[in-house]
């Protein structure tokens, strides 16, 4: 652990003298809107740092009108948790995965079906062309997208080398409670999963009832999981997608101005929190390794009959969805940009972690 302490602690103690001095001014009085958010973030993260930032540019561009509370670590629960609370009113917005996201929007996973991308400027590429249609859909359900941003490739978290669906069905696999489009992808390989939240996977891991998980390389050493397992899977499963989102009834108190220096303010910043987000994984694989984690890894053409395997059952499981969770024409969108990209770039390969 103590390379992970090198490796994301610094960055936290350079922050402090880096605000401006109307900032911290800013900091000592309540903005005319507060705007409460939450995340299952940790305290001391990255987001922690990029929001505190963001939060004190947009007090100052707005004269204090707008700040930003933001509540880490899952204190106010998962993201199902947190929409409740938010429909209650008690919370103005939230930063979310995928799917939480989904559970305002369901196409927005559209862009998360398992095994379809590759890398990360295949990634975004195609996120960045759905990007109007998406935040037009989260209007339309109340809310306003802030800025959208990359949480990463995830990969399979083992007890045991998973190197065929035999093994893969022999273990117990968590899956993110009301995930219809992870459910989707389980029902499609014959694994039955245990549902839980995201916040009672640790508990779950030492009670050992599950064994098997799905998560970044940062996530699970920032949550502590890796220290469950002792297997990682090169091949990524899927890329899972962030955005930080707030309800129409606060944004609509903000002054259209205000809203206008707001939006300018955001992206960026999620832009430059994506860049973080692969630099620490590829930091996090390095922690992984050394704490005794093994890279399960593949052969193109070794594994070739296995992976076809893999890719065919998962193309079911998203036709499968089309329809219920998005539709036919988004996942041919989907597809249609991904086939676009690959022919304009036919280097494009899968990303390596070894």
């Amino acid at each position: 652990m103590n390379m992970l302490k090198k490796c994301f602690l610094p960055v936290c103690f350079s922050f402090l003298f880096l605000l401006p001095l109307t900032a911290a001014v800013f900091a000592e009085n309540a903005p005319k809107n507060e705007i409460k958010m939450a995340t299952i973030a940790p305290r001391g993260s990255y987001l922690m740092e990029m929001m505190d930032k963001m939060d004190a540019e947009i007090r100052q561009k707005t004269n204090n009108e707008v700040g930003i509370k933001l509540y880490y670590g899952g204190v106010q629960g998962d993201e199902k948790d947190v929409l409740r609370k938010i429909r209650l009113g008690q919370l103005h917005g939230g930063t979310f995965t995928g799917s939480g996201l989904g559970r305002i929007v369901s196409s927005v996973r559209v862009s998360e079906v398992p095994y379809l991308f590759m890398n990360y400027d295949e990634v975004e590429y195609v996120r960045k062309a759905l990007r109007p249609e998406m935040e037009k859909l989260f209007e339309e359900q109340g809310f306003v997208v802030l800025g959208w941003n990359e949480i990463g490739f995830v990969y399979n978290f083992s007890k045991v080398p998973i190197t065929s669906i035999e093994i893969a069905r022999a273990q117990k696999w968590w899956m993110w409670e009301g995930d219809e489009l992870s459910k989707a992808m389980f029902d499609a390989y014959g694994i039955t999963p245990v549902p839980l939240s995201f916040t009672d996977v640790m508990t779950s891991l030492n009670t050992k009832l599950i064994d098997t998980a799905s998560i970044t390389p940062y996530g699970a050493v920032a949550y502590h999981w890796f220290e469950k397992f002792q297997y990682m899977t090169e091949y990524p499963t899927t890329n899972v997608q962030g955005a930080t989102i707030v309800t129409k009834s606060i944004w609509d108190k903000v002054s259209p101005d205000n809203q206008k220096k707001i939006m300018e303010i955001c992206q960026p910043y999620f832009d430059d929190l994506s860049l973080h987000a692969r630099d620490q994984d590829k930091k996090s694989v390095e922690v992984l390794k050394k704490a005794g984690v093994q890279i399960v890894a593949f052969d193109p053409e070794k594994d070739k009959e296995r992976l076809q395997f893999v890719f065919d059952t998962a193309k079911k499981a998203r036709e499968s969805l089309a329809g219920k969770l998005y539709s036919q024409d988004q996942l041919n969108r989907v597809l249609s940009l991904l086939d676009e990209y690959r022919k304009a770039h036919p280097e494009s390969d899968i990303i390596r972690i070894r």
